[in-house]
């Protein structure tokens, strides 16, 4: 008896310390920071009290060459757990010259928080890599994953690997 009861309150104690652990390292005002909008050459980190961010509907001149024009490609909206993710890219010369991401989850400060830093880092790769043979960002799995789906779309309309 007295081993059971011994082994009742210990499990009982573990149960009720797993769950008052916290998981989030956020704080209040990483939860509260406004969606980015990635487009243009580089992004910009986004910090609380900062200029507000650009129109998501405009986006920076592309980048054009002289023996070429540049044309912009929109992948599908691929469905993920967290929301939707659609990459926009922007072609000269069959090269990838900009990547944007008009569509993506911004239902809660987390998603906010986590597309923040994600976003930027999956355009930097896809940029440098000029294809979508990307790493998906750590912490980011699910909208990498749906990032790296709507990107072969644009990528296969565009007529590129």
């Amino acid at each position: 008896m007295r081993r059971i009861s011994l082994w009742l309150f210990s499990t009982v104690a573990a149960v009720v310390l797993l769950f008052s652990y916290r998981t989030s390292t956020s704080t209040p005002a990483q939860a509260t920071a406004a969606p980015i909008t990635i487009t243009g050459p580089t992004p910009a980190p986004t910090t609380t009290g900062a200029a507000p961010e650009p129109d998501p509907t405009t986006s920076t001149a592309p980048t054009t060459s002289t023996s070429g024009v540049a044309k912009t490609y929109t992948g599908s909206v691929a469905s993920t757990r967290w929301g939707n993710v659609q990459v926009t890219i922007t072609v000269a010369d069959g090269k990838i010259t900009d990547v944007a991401v008009p569509v993506y989850p911004t239902e809660n400060g987390r998603d906010q928080e986590i597309n923040a830093y994600a976003l930027p880092v999956l355009r930097q790769e896809t940029l440098a890599a000029q294809s979508a043979d990307i790493d998906t960002v750590s912490g980011a799995t699910v909208t990498s994953d749906g990032y790296l789906t709507s990107l072969q779309a644009a990528l296969d309309a565009a007529h590129l690997s």
